[in-house]
């Protein structure tokens, strides 16, 4: 097998050493005797040189020398050069001495001529890769490995630590070729020998500029964490628009407790903007204290827990610390599941996975009396709109029966707090699921306050109801629809071009409802605050989305173009949807609260002897099957509701 260069670049590369072999033995000679080389015999000087020359050609050919590329020529490639040398004088010195005895050789030309040839060998190569470069700083970037040069966005918060770990890992994924900051006075300033290149509304020319000085950046990474959805929003444009993809740095509260070096976890996690990013709104400032008092050391059970708000609350309730955590589900594989997620997570916390319907009245109450919790949440419910207006019967007795048969059993058997979970479909519902989720919020009022009314003495129930927008990525809701239509190539499916939601993500929704949770104080803490009882708690959504934005932002996060690569189609309302939805009633006048990531609605109430008779009648006519009695019953129990075709049915009747 020939050991010759296969490629020509190699051939020549190989070529242009053996030359410099040639050269630097006598260059060394030179160096050494200076004028005295002419008395030397030309004869002897040439023998001398060609056996060194050819040495030095096998010998290169043997350490691999033209397995490199002289554009990425690194420390790596220098170590070799040296390598080879040295192999070449170590065999020349024997060789030559067995012959000449090297007589008229100074032996200290030997070392001279090693380091000529290192120079003459790795000088062209380190000018080559200078000339592509054009910078000798990147030479040592690369020397440090192939990192993704970036561009951070913004020089405050984690920017810093960015690149000071960027810089002090010789591992790291990332380096910072530069930095755009918030304010124009940093501009020219430098962190850790990182430049400030502009502000962040001259990214177009600073990329500009890097390109023509061959440091364009591969992906934009933003430290920012109190940019707003809307200019986050249009960095994502504007990166697109570069064909630049756009990644965040983690917050602190988003790093794995169990890595052992978070840090770096987090320098090699800088991860593509998410549709969370999107949204913008600042963390909620939660009072974790509060939390930790509440749940820690109780029993807590949790209904619907192997959905996605279900599951949420498990995860995070199990990680304060209850003495017994009980989840109660009706699908097996959800509830195995989360428990065996939990018993991964917690193997410490004692856990109770039942399952169970909470629309079984006496199986509910079995559970509560046998399991003994002191707290209760309630996220057990049917949600999908059209599912349920199709089966409108199944949404009763799942929202509006199963949230009493929990309510009624926790406030029987002593349970201190009962959380019911509502949504903003239950304002001016127009939707079976909007309207009996509403029937369920004011069940739990009137219970709240029948409970408040009890003596000062007597240890009651607290209820407390939690409303919010829809969940990112919940089951059966557009993200996940969307995910899928991507991946089959598309279209992207939307109702209207106008529809919105609100949006939030499952982390933030489940963290405000324990926070609305623990402004409430424990039954065995302290007493009852009387100015919120029978109001309901609404988490902040924000800004509503536009379904078609979300359509579009996800297909370009997807690195693809909207209308283009994937086509965006309108298929119209199905029956129960709204264009818009809302968080409060127009009768609701919201109340702030100590937080401002939640305010108080305080919506109608009714007397809870009254409605209790009412949703019997409802749950008579539920089971026995009769869906049109059903509906006009909750026209009935939710003065707001109207449904589709409602008011053509009464202009009929009223022209007859």
């Amino acid at each position: 097998m020939s050991l010759l260069p296969k490629s020509r670049r190699a051939l020549l590369a190989f070529l242009h050493d053996v030359a410099m072999a040639a050269l630097s033995f006598a260059i060394a000679l030179f160096l050494r005797l200076g004028e005295a080389i002419l008395q030397y015999e030309p004869q002897l000087m040439v023998v001398y040189g060609a056996v060194f020359t050819g040495i030095a050609a096998v010998v290169f050919l043997l350490t691999g020398l033209y397995r490199g590329i002289w554009r990425y020529a690194s420390l790596p490639d220098l170590f070799n050069i040296a390598r080879a040398a040295t192999l070449t004088e170590l065999i020349f010195l024997p060789v030559m001495f067995f012959f000449t005895r090297l007589e008229t050789l100074p032996r200290s030309t030997l070392l001279i001529d090693w380091l000529v040839l290192i120079a003459l060998l790795g000088g062209p190569r380190l000018a080559y890769r200078l000339f592509k470069d054009r910078g000798f700083g990147r030479i040592l970037e690369r020397d440090r490995g192939q990192r993704v040069p970036v561009l951070l966005v913004s020089t405050k918060e984690g920017a810093d630590t960015f690149i000071r770990e960027t810089v002090r890992d010789r591992n790291a994924v990332y380096r910072v070729v530069g930095m755009l900051s918030d304010t124009p006075s940093r501009v020219g300033r430098q962190i850790y020998g990182v430049p400030v290149l502009g502000t962040i509304d001259a990214l177009e020319a600073v990329v500009a500029d890097l390109d023509r000085r061959g440091r364009r950046p591969q992906k934009l990474v933003l430290a920012a964490q109190n940019l707003g959805g809307a200019e986050v929003r249009r960095l994502l444009d504007r990166a697109d628009a570069l064909a630049i993809p756009l990644a965040r740095l983690p917050r602190l509260t988003e790093f794995r407790q169990d890595l052992e070096d978070p840090l770096r976890a987090a320098l090699e996690s800088a991860r593509p903007i998410a549709l969370e990013d999107l949204l913008g709104r600042p963390q909620a400032v939660l009072d974790r204290e509060a939390m930790a008092r509440l749940i820690g050391g109780r029993r807590i059970l949790v209904t619907g827990a192997g959905g996605t708000i279900g599951s949420e609350l498990a995860r995070q309730i199990a990680a304060l610390g209850p003495s017994r955590l009980i989840l109660v589900d009706n699908g097996e594989f959800l509830l195995y599941a989360i428990n065996s997620e939990l018993g991964e997570r917690c193997p410490e916390l004692a856990i109770r996975p039942i399952l169970g319907d909470v629309r079984d009245r006496g199986r509910i109450e079995s559970i509560i009396i046998g399991e003994d919790p002191q707290i209760v949440f309630h996220a057990a419910a049917l949600k999908h709109v059209p599912m349920v207006e199709g089966n409108p019967i199944e949404g009763v007795l799942t929202n509006v029966i199963g949230t009493r048969n929990v309510a009624e059993a926790a406030r029987a058997h002593g349970v201190g707090l009962v959380v019911m979970i509502s949504t903003d479909k239950a304002v001016n519902p127009a939707s079976v699921m909007g309207a009996t989720k509403r029937l369920a919020e004011s069940f739990c009022q009137a219970l709240d306050l029948t409970e408040a009314r009890r003596p000062a003495q007597a240890i009651g129930t607290r209820f407390v109801t939690v409303r919010f927008g829809n969940v990112l990525g919940s089951t059966g809701s557009v993200v996940p629809l969307f995910t899928r239509q991507l991946a089959a190539g598309g279209p992207l499916t939307v109702t209207h071009p106008e529809v919105s939601r609100f949006f939030m993500t499952v982390r933030e929704a489940v963290e405000l409802v324990l926070e609305a949770s623990a402004t409430q104080p424990a039954p065995d803490l302290a007493d009852a605050d009387g100015a919120v009882r029978g109001k309901i708690f609404v988490l902040d959504m924000g800004e509503p989305v536009r379904i078609v934005d979300l359509a579009r932002q996800m297909i370009r996060l997807a690195g693809l173009r909207p209308e283009r690569d994937i086509e965006i189609r309108f298929i119209g309302l199905r029956p129960g949807e709204k264009l818009q939805e809302a968080l409060f009633h127009t009768a609701e006048a919201p109340a702030p609260t100590s937080n401002p990531a939640l305010r108080l609605a305080a919506p109608r109430t009714a007397d809870y002897a009254v409605l209790a008779r009412s949703i019997d009648e409802l749950e008579e006519q539920a089971r026995a099957g009769h869906e049109a009695r059903v509906l006009a019953l909750l026209e009935r129990l939710v003065p707001e509701y109207r449904r589709a075709g409602a008011e053509d049915r009464g202009s009929a009747a009223a022209a007859m």
